[in-house]
């Protein structure tokens, strides 16, 4: 086993109160891909500054390889006194570094490094700091949350690059698939400690379910031992007194540990308010189109969107996500085309930047709009504390203001105002941004099994796939042109969809080039008299017409069961292979279109 270049041991770190840490431990050797997991507010961001040498721990050891180099991902980069996102890339680099990897680095993340910094939006600003930490090519990589605001096709580049860099890595991410390709370790930070899973992220959450299994069962195990102490000391033959008084030790030592056992953090606990069920048909565009200056944005598109729909809009940075989002909820006007809403619709809506939070307000402020310590939930009043505590609220936060709150913290006080009034049409941009792995788990519940309907903004793989029943797309994914095409099922169904249809088209492409040497050698091999079409292009001739009306009614059928708008939650395989299905039909549909134009060109040629 390689040394440790990172090691920390038994680190304290308290801010009053309850200690954040309480015996943590990281050790990090060359070459390791480490995953960082744990509750939001569970010290994992503290611990990853701690390694990085920004915070000093209270106690404990904190070693690093003195000829290792460290970078850390910031999550708000300072770029003051750089008059340019290169000249902040290049900071980072070290004697001897390339310069050439930090141009390399803003050209695939979608920088030129001409921008000033000032200006960037958040995902830019995050680009710009993967490529300052990226470019020297640490020893150790320390990430923290580096998916945030990054488009799917960035994602999917990081991840690529991460898995093939020689730095050793320790990661903090939400992002579940993101963090099963990347990872080779998992270390859990939970209530202080941490515990380490020489394994990927894959399998963490067997192995963390096994590890509080056993905890509950040690802690059942101490409470019969109390139970038999304490009847022995009431009921058992007097002994020394010497023995009794050692046995009466122990018990206090047992008792003190059984109350001082401080179980796993609690779950979310929520229900969605009941809302009046809208109207069957939610939303209806016909060939609404959007264009900026001279740039199409949504090319005419169109879309019925039904109760219980679960949609999902997928795309890079400037695809036109959200505005496509606004226009399918009447809140941006489309150029042309019509959008039509539904009837007894009540919205309710995530917005990606937080918009609605006002950083002076409590969080019970916020939560009863003011009114009072009470508010209603699903026609029942409650009081404000206890329903914080279902969102991992503590009740002294109740007059806590929201600035003091993390991004995690926030997200989830933005999911219990919502949770606690009546909606039947959820809009949730980018809604997954900052909530921990448990918090994702419920609003996938909630999302999952909600009578209405939803529309939502995601880069998130894992979560699209678990909630979508269908998924809005670009028709070209690397360069938007405004055409979007609808895919039944998720993120990885619109993959395998758009595999099969370009699997399609290259065996079209193959069958045409070898079939045009046949072609084109026909009529000289009847030179020697009138030129004339071959036995096997007559053939193609007559019964290509009939063969493309049975592809034809075989499509129909497939469109008319396909109609059904409960189909894909009943029965989604049937759904997922009648839309194979049809797609390969279409396709079939198309070449023989195409071949019997030809064919027919050439007749009318030789005849004329």
């Amino acid at each position: 086993m390689a040394p440790p270049i990172l090691k920390l041991d038994d680190v304290f770190l308290s801010f009053g109160g309850t200690p954040l840490l309480a015996g943590a431990a990281l050790q990090v050797e060359p070459g390791d891909k480490i995953c960082l997991v744990g509750r939001n507010g569970s010290g994992k961001s503290t611990l990853l500054k701690i390694a990085a040498g920004i915070i000093e721990a209270q106690s404990g050891e904190v070693f690093r390889h003195p000829s290792s180099t460290v970078r850390y991902l910031e999550q708000a980069p300072d770029f003051a006194g750089y008059k340019t996102v290169q000249a902040y890339a290049e900071a980072g680099l070290g004697p001897g570094d390339d310069h050439y990897r930090v141009t390399y680095l803003l050209s695939h993340l979608g920088l030129t490094g001409d921008e000033d910094p000032n200006n960037l939006s958040g995902g830019e600003a995050r680009r710009a700091a993967l490529a300052r930490v990226l470019a020297p090519e640490p020893d150790i990589l320390l990430l923290d949350e580096p998916t945030n605001h990054l488009d799917l096709p960035t994602i999917e580049w990081l991840e690529s690059e991460l898995q093939k860099s020689r730095s050793a890595l320790v990661l903090i991410s939400h992002d579940r698939r993101f963090l099963e390709k990347v990872s080779t370790a998992t270390v859990w930070l939970d209530r202080g400690t941490s515990r380490r899973l020489d394994k990927g992220f894959a399998h963490f959450e067997a192995w963390r379910d096994q590890v509080l299994e056993a905890e509950e069962l040690e802690q059942h195990k101490l409470g019969k031992a109390i139970e038999r102490e304490e009847h022995w000391l009431r009921y058992g033959v007097t002994a020394r007194r010497k023995r009794n008084m050692r046995r009466l030790g122990e018990l206090q030592t047992m008792r003190t540990q059984y109350r001082g056992h401080k179980g796993p953090q609690g779950t979310v606990q929520a229900t969605v308010s009941d809302a009046q069920e809208s109207g069957k048909l939610v939303i209806e565009a016909d060939k609404i189109t959007k264009t900026f200056g001279d740039r199409p944005i949504v090319a005419p598109f169109s879309i019925r969107v039904h109760r219980g729909d679960c949609i999902g809009l997928v795309g890079p940075n400037g695809a036109g996500k959200t505005t496509l989002l606004k226009m399918l909820t009447a809140q941006l006007a489309p150029d042309s085309g019509m959008i039509k809403l539904g009837t007894n619709l009540e919205i309710a809506t995530l917005d990606q930047k937080r918009e609605d939070l006002n950083p002076d307000e409590t969080l019970a402020h916020y939560l009863t709009d003011g009114r009072g310590e009470n508010l209603l939930v699903n026609g029942e009043q409650r009081h404000v504390t206890g329903y914080m505590k279902e969102f991992l609220f503590q009740p002294e936060q109740t007059r806590t203001p929201i600035r003091n709150l993390s991004g995690g913290e926030r997200a989830r006080l933005i999911l219990a105002r919502i949770m606690s009034r009546p909606a039947n049409l959820f809009i949730l941009d980018e809604p997954t941004n900052d909530l921990d792995i448990e918090t994702l788990d419920l609003l996938q519940e909630i999302v999952a099994g909600f009578p209405g309907t939803v529309i939502l903004v995601s880069h998130d793989r894992d979560f699209l796939d678990r909630t979508v029943t269908s998924t809005i797309a670009p028709a070209v994914p690397d360069a938007p042109d405004g055409r979007w095409i609808e895919y039944a099922g998720g993120y990885s169904d619109m993959l395998a969809q758009r595999k099969g249809i370009a699997d399609e088209r290259r065996k079209a492409e193959k069958a045409a080039q070898r079939s045009k040497p046949q072609e084109a050698t026909a009529p000289a091999e009847t030179a020697k008299g009138k030129a004339k079409l071959s036995f096997k292009q007559k053939f193609a001739l007559e019964n290509l017409p009939k063969e493309m009306a049975k592809a034809e009614a075989e499509i129909a059928k497939r469109e008319e069961r396909m109609t059904d708008s409960g189909l894909f939650t009943k029965d989604p395989a049937t759904f997922n292979r009648l839309a194979a299905e049809m797609e390969k039909l279409r396709n079939s549909l198309t070449k023989m279109e195409e071949e019997w134009l030809e064919l027919e060109m050439l007749r009318e040629e030789l005849e004329g």
